[in-house]
């Protein structure tokens, strides 16, 4: 239990809540189990309103009851999101500005089926920006609810790439603005500015590193040592 318990917390456990149950209700056949898990899922809304200070229980129950499926497709995971770190010869960094938000971050977006996680990145740095590129590296690969950028189970994984060609145009529909960038000259207001810009630079300065990842916390699962 942390030492003080925050939003955040309530949120990964609504959700952690939310997602056995789902799973559950997907694999079993007993109209008992399955009024069951959907008082968890009830439960589990509870704390998530707590968290975010949405009154509306009912929906957030109703939403998650229409994600149920069966059998293995029942099985809840988080959502994969896949972004990219593209630079130039000048060891710039590729930034867009979201057109929903106006944030800057480098090109992001869900995975989607029939693509690699690299393939997926190489996707959205020419759909959101114009530019061709080629992977390099894995720069990260986390849990956005743990690193407290996503409000949704996620996992995110950010490459390095190297831009190969192509004409700079911001997505029509995704994209206000797009452009190159220095270290010292970053456009604001930028995303999340603690959480990837030195690993991001670190990897166009060609400083080699290990990948980022969450470091295991205490697991429920393993019995107290005595």
């Amino acid at each position: 239990m942390p030492e003080r318990v925050t939003g955040q917390d309530l949120l990964g456990w609504a959700e952690t809540l939310s997602g056995i149950a789902r799973t559950g209700m997907g694999f079993t056949e007993s109209l008992y189990e399955k009024e069951r898990y959907e008082e968890i899922l009830k439960v589990a809304a509870h704390i998530r309103g707590a968290a975010t200070s949405d009154p509306d229980i009912n929906a957030v129950v109703d939403e998650w009851m229409q994600m149920v499926g069966t059998g293995v497709a029942g099985y809840v995971t988080p959502k994969s999101a896949v972004g990219a770190v593209v630079s130039n010869e000048k060891n710039e960094i590729l930034l867009v500005q979201r057109a929903d938000s106006g944030v800057w971050l480098y090109p992001t977006g869900w995975a989607d089926i029939g693509y690699s996680p690299v393939e997926v990145a190489i996707k959205e740095v020419y759909e959101e920006t114009g530019i061709h590129c080629e992977p390099l590296s894995l720069i990260s690969i986390v849990d956005g609810m743990r690193q407290g950028f996503t409000r949704i189970p996620l996992y995110s994984m950010v490459f390095h790439c190297r831009a190969t060609g192509g004409e700079l145009q911001a997505h029509p529909l995704e994209t206000s603005d797009v452009g190159w960038f220095s270290r010292d000259s970053l456009p604001h207001p930028l995303a999340g500015l603690e959480r990837w810009v030195n690993n991001a630079f670190d990897a166009i300065e060609g400083q080699i590193k290990p990948v980022e990842f969450d470091p295991p916390r205490s697991l429920p699962w393993e019995e107290e040592p005595n």
